[in-house]
């Protein structure tokens, strides 16, 4: 028996499966995300392990698994942070006043959150697939900022010329030839998050058939 011809007032298979989409809690989830600068309490073993493991979920081309995870607590923070201002002296103006202002600046950026999660990716000789490891790494940092969320924490993705040094690389116990994909803060949020920023479909979607 062929299936009953759909009234023309209902909608269609293709328009429910489009409404089914819209209230999906996975899309609300991306669509209510928001990147915390402000945070504060603590962030438990159990919770770093629910992120890391979610951001394993990640896609990835030939299941190479380039990503790796360093979690910053406590004094380690602090240590980044003297890191941090040793090689921005360079740049630091002359103004001694200014230059204590400045490098101090530096040293606390590690301090804003109660936990960094550093994600980086080994890299490859072969360019198509190291820049492939690069993008499941970064695949896997927008995992892990959905999990935050999901979780009830507060989360921002950091980064920066200073981040990316090899020094850093080092500090952190990687491979000179690693890169670092992300600094995530991590959290209990201590601010309001930011309003839902506008977004136009139409001024990037292309559809070519």
């Amino acid at each position: 028996m062929l299936p009953e011809r759909e009234r023309e007032d209902e909608p269609s298979h293709e328009q429910k499966r489009e409404e089914d989409l819209v209230v999906s809690p996975i899309l609300d989830a991306m669509r209510e995300r928001r990147s915390i600068g402000k945070l504060t309490g603590d962030v438990s073993d159990a919770e770093l392990r629910a992120i890391v493991d979610a951001a394993l979920c990640a896609p990835n081309h030939k299941l190479t698994a380039p990503w790796r995870f360093t979690a910053l607590r406590g004094d380690a923070r602090a240590r980044l942070g003297a890191l941090f201002a040793e090689l921005a002296e360079p740049v630091a103006p002359s103004d001694p006043v200014e230059r204590g202002t400045f490098l101090a600046k530096e040293a606390r950026k590690p301090m804003r959150a109660p936990l960094l999660l550093a994600i980086s990716t080994r890299t490859v000789a072969d360019p198509v697939i190291a820049a492939e490891d690069f993008a499941a790494t970064a695949a896997a940092t927008q995992n892990a900022l959905l999990a935050a969320q999901s979780l009830g924490l507060g989360a921002i993705w950091r980064t920066g010329a200073t981040a990316y040094r090899s020094e850093v690389l080092a500090f952190l116990g990687l491979d000179p030839t690693d890169r670092l994909v992300a600094l995530v803060y991590l959290g209990r949020p201590a601010m309001e998050p930011p309003k839902e920023r506008p977004r136009d479909v139409d001024a990037v979607l292309r559809v070519i058939e």
